[in-house]
């Protein structure tokens, strides 16, 4: 019982999370439209890939460091910096793109993989880092009390939720693109970039916020 708490916790807790919306979720209604189905699990798989680097590192005694305002302060810099960048990039070249995927194409232009997108996006927001610094850390520490099973339930849990909510974001975009047409694609593009921005200067906002904070 205490290992399906576990799991039904660490599930029920990210889910409150993913459906908040945020950079990834932007990003997932963009690619989902361009390219179906395959983007919401792909841009997870990288999403998770980034988690799980980041949870080995708080078990090796990272986690007390991600809660100092420094920290936060440069996570949010660096990632306002890089939301501003993609919001800008996807506004630039929505006019040009086209619900016809083309893969040779997108190799040709230098588009970004899925996956890299996911973790990017996810490191982007230092909001991410501010929930393991706090909510995760706690319930990891909570998880680690029943060893390594434990920890492998919370992650799976967490995983598993993130695959379950931006699986079906990305399947209601890919089955009603049929209807959006290019036109209606690009505008979305361009509404999704503008989203970008907004967050981006909103974490650059944050980042002065907590850098100014250090000097006084």
């Amino acid at each position: 019982m205490e290992y399906l708490a576990i799991f039904g916790g660490s599930f029920m807790l990210a889910l409150s999370g993913a459906l908040m919306p945020g950079p990834l979720f932007t990003v997932t209604l963009s690619e989902s439209a361009r390219t179906g189905f395959r983007a919401g699990p792909l841009l997870i798989t990288g999403h998770s890939i980034l988690e799980l680097a980041l949870v080995a590192a708080i078990l090796l005694g990272l986690g007390p460091y991600l809660k100092l305002p420094t920290v936060t302060g440069v996570v949010a810099l660096l990632g306002g910096t890089l939301l501003v960048y993609l919001g800008w990039d996807m506004l630039r070249s929505a006019g040009r793109l086209s619900l016809r995927w083309d893969p040779a194409a997108d190799k040709r232009s230098g588009a970004r993989h899925p996956v890299v997108m996911g973790a990017l996006a996810s490191l982007a927001n230092p909001y991410w880092t501010l929930w393991w610094a706090t909510i995760g850390l706690g319930y990891l520490i909570a998880a680690m009390k029943y060893g390594a099973p434990g920890v492998t339930l919370f992650f799976v849990g967490h995983i598993a939720a993130d695959f379950a909510w931006y699986s079906l974001v990305s399947f209601g975009v890919s089955r009603g693109k049929t209807l959006l047409g290019d036109s209606g694609y690009r505008w979305t593009l361009r509404a999704c970039g503008a989203v970008l921005i907004f967050f981006g200067g909103w974490f650059l906002i944050s980042a002065r916020d907590f850098l100014g904070s250090l000097a006084t």
